[in-house]
């Protein structure tokens, strides 16, 4: 249990942590974005301007959403508000797609009318740094999402990871357009456009899944399952089923053990099981019901 709740607490920690230096970063590129383009008066750095608003928006709805996702079950949510994530996670989507839908309209728009960029040496330097802080926030990010597996950092991450590549083609586009080649800033739109769609999709997919309670991977199930299999006392299990709200991981099965053992040992050797699968795949709750062998028609291991 305490290693349980530590887990929670560190997953906690972390994504909030995200949230806020997202939101920071956010907010500087904003600043700085709409600097160079009250200096320069450039269509492009314009759009990443917009783009860069439209994840500071999300971001601090994200420290919102969190404040609720990551409140402990009570009365009315007894299996706790991790489904928050999820929700959030459609959302985070949605404004992937509308950054995406703008980016197409403005490439096409550029592509139709080009035009070189002016004053283009401060539009360079400002994309410059934010590509450098674009990418130490995106490492960090990942580094969050590899300790948690948190959905709406996920989100959040796509966002700036596709910021990475658009500030890259902004650059490209402004060295380019100074006589160059023109057309580059409306191709360069479209091409992250594309990628932002196909990342959009991967969060809605994923926040689905959750939001419909679909079971556990199979690697996760295969755990579980040798998890029963590796106790000597236990015969086999059956109506295993299995969701996830959030991080929070939620398992229940019945147990099949011999007729002949007391109350006590069947609930001894299904604490010391659910302990194994907490261990293996916290943070979770196991739910286990003990059948007597003799109740049970067939075994599933």
């Amino acid at each position: 249990m305490v290693n349980h709740t530590k887990k929670n607490n560190d997953y906690a920690l972390w994504v909030r942590m995200a949230a806020i230096v997202s939101t920071s970063v956010a907010l500087l590129l904003v600043l700085i974005k709409l600097y160079a383009w009250l200096v320069t008066d450039s269509t492009a750095i314009l759009a990443s301007t917009t783009d860069s608003l439209l994840d500071l928006f999300a971001s601090l709805m994200n420290i919102v959403i969190l404040r609720f996702a990551l409140a402990p079950a009570d009365k009315e949510h007894t299996f706790g508000h991790g489904k928050a994530e999820s929700l959030a996670g459609l959302v985070q989507a949605a404004f992937v797609l509308g950054s995406a839908i703008l980016l197409v309209f403005s490439g096409i728009s550029r592509v139709i009318n080009p035009q070189v960029i002016m004053q283009g040496e401060v539009a360079i330097w400002v994309t410059i740094i934010s590509i450098a802080l674009t990418l130490a926030l995106v490492i960090f990010q990942r580094f969050v999402i590899k300790k948690t597996g948190s959905i709406i950092i996920s989100g959040d991450a796509l966002h700036y990871q596709s910021d990475l590549l658009l500030n890259f083609g902004v650059l490209v586009a402004i060295i380019l357009s100074q006589g160059i080649w023109l057309y580059a800033d409306g191709i360069f739109t479209i091409i992250i456009a594309l990628y932002l769609f196909v990342g959009a999709g991967k969060i809605v997919l994923q926040s689905v899944k959750q939001l419909m309670d679909t079971e556990l991977s199979e690697d996760e199930l295969a755990q579980i399952k040798a998890v029963v299999a590796s106790h000597n006392k236990a015969l086999g299990i059956h109506d295993l089923r299995t969701r996830q709200a959030g991080v929070q991981r939620f398992i229940q099965f019945h147990l099949e053990l011999a007729d002949e053992l007391s109350l006590l040992e069947a609930h001894s050797i299904g604490e010391a099981i659910e302990k194994e699968i907490c261990k293996r795949l916290a943070p979770c709750e196991v739910f286990i019901h003990h059948d007597p062998s003799s109740t049970v028609n067939h075994s599933v291991i």
